[in-house]
């Protein structure tokens, strides 16, 4: 019982570098990012930069009203949570930037019906693709876009890593980047915290938003920030936090043409069961990336103009009757699960070969995944993975961690 307390915390010690990190849009490359949360006293707030400045490795160039991917690595998942893409026009944020929202996900976001983490890999591709619409009406110009998020399990946490962008586009005036919500701030020190085992629902998501939760939907604790017409009814919880003026400072947007304000190239994107694990894929369309050792200061690639939106679709016949349910399939000669076939129960763990495994989650078996080196599991499915240390043979057991 004691060794696998031991090898427990020792668990808790690799996932605290795997946390995750986004991997597109490309983050700046200084400050380079640790894969951990801000300081909980907000010392590193925004972006994790101590003012060391930024360097601009690779501009992701959008085009305004597109749809842009947003992908991640890293296993230390924390049971999801709840997320934001928000925008500022300060190419070197600093903390007195104005963000606005352009995006939440309320529930399953970075990842979707996970009740811990998925092991133990910094560079491993997190099995779940998420995205996120621009605004039409905002300014074109050099931005930074940041992602944050709010952890469902473990310490209480904010994370926040940021991406130059270059938005093109005709764009428009700076009072519809202003009128959109401000991002939301939590756990760091300025009276607005979140309670351990709960998706989140924003008190202002804006326009744009997505919700993956497979649990209860609560409001953040405290001084939070005002309340918007989007942010709606939690399923329960404590009723939202307490008004706070608007953040005030930073340098604002650049002023742009007409615009309606807050207005998106198209619908976003369903808010639809969750799907199960992928392999990952393209991005989605839009996106362009330039790798620029220094500020451009010559003319710069731009995207291409968008097709008009298609004619919608006419009514689409009643479905058939549903099918009788699947069983779940066998494992194949290798002892493994072809990925996306049906799978029963719920978070059963699956070793192959004692190098690799799969696991059950939302009804289906996900792409087989390698063990950590240095390790090997027991093959086998079980509702609890073992793990071995090759050198020491002191068995470890899969829970979801804290970290």
């Amino acid at each position: 019982m004691l060794s696998n307390a031991i090898l427990a915390v020792g668990g808790l010690a690799a996932l605290s570098s795997a946390h995750v990190l986004i991997s597109t849009p490309i983050p700046f490359s200084v400050p380079a990012l640790h894969n951990g949360p801000l300081a909980a006293d907000g010392s590193d707030f925004p972006c994790q930069n101590t003012g060391g400045g930024y360097q601009v490795g690779s501009t992701n160039v959008m085009a305004l009203g597109s749809t842009q991917p947003l992908n991640f690595i890293g296993t230390a998942v924390h049971g999801g949570g709840s997320c934001q893409i928000s925008i500022t026009y300060d190419t070197a944020p600093n903390k007195n930037s104005v963000w606005k929202v352009i995006h939440s996900i309320e529930g399953g976001c970075p990842a979707k019906n996970t009740p811990g983490n998925l092991g133990n890999d910094p560079n491993f591709k997190v099995p779940f693709d998420y995205s996120f619409p621009l605004p039409t009406d905002i300014p074109a110009g050099n931005a930074t876009i940041a992602w944050t998020w709010l952890n469902k399990i473990g310490n209480r946490e904010y994370y926040m890593n940021c991406a130059p962008v270059q938005l093109t586009g005709a764009g428009g005036p700076k009072s519809n980047w202003e009128a959109l919500p401000d991002m939301l701030k939590a756990n760091i020190g300025n009276g607005c915290t979140t309670k351990e085992g709960f998706d989140y629902k924003y008190p202002n998501p804006g326009k744009s938003v997505e919700s993956f939760a497979t649990g209860q939907l609560i409001f953040p604790d405290g001084n939070c920030g005002p309340s918007g017409p989007s942010g709606g009814t939690p399923d329960s919880g404590n009723g939202g936090g307490a008004p706070a003026p608007a953040p005030g400072g930073g340098s604002g947007a650049p002023s742009g043409g007409a615009g309606s304000g807050g207005g998106y190239g198209g619908s976003p994107a369903p808010s639809a069961a969750p799907p199960s694990p992928s392999k990952g894929g393209a991005p989605g369309g839009g996106g362009v990336f330039i790798t620029v050792s220094t500020p451009a200061s010559g003319p710069q690639e731009t995207a291409a103009p968008q097709a008009p939106p298609a004619a919608p679709a006419p009514p689409a016949a009643a479905p058939p009757a549903a099918a009788p349910p699947t069983a779940p399939s066998a494992p194949s000669s290798g002892g493994g699960f072809a990925p996306g076939t049906a799978c029963s129960p719920e978070g059963q763990w699956n070793c192959i070969g004692g190098t690799s495994f799969q696991r059950c989650a939302s009804g289906t078996w996900s792409a087989v995944m390698a063990v950590s080196a240095g390790t090997t599991c027991k093959v086998g499915a079980s509702s609890a993975m073992e793990i071995d240390a090759v050198s020491s043979k002191k068995r470890r057991v899969a829970l979801p961690f804290r970290g």
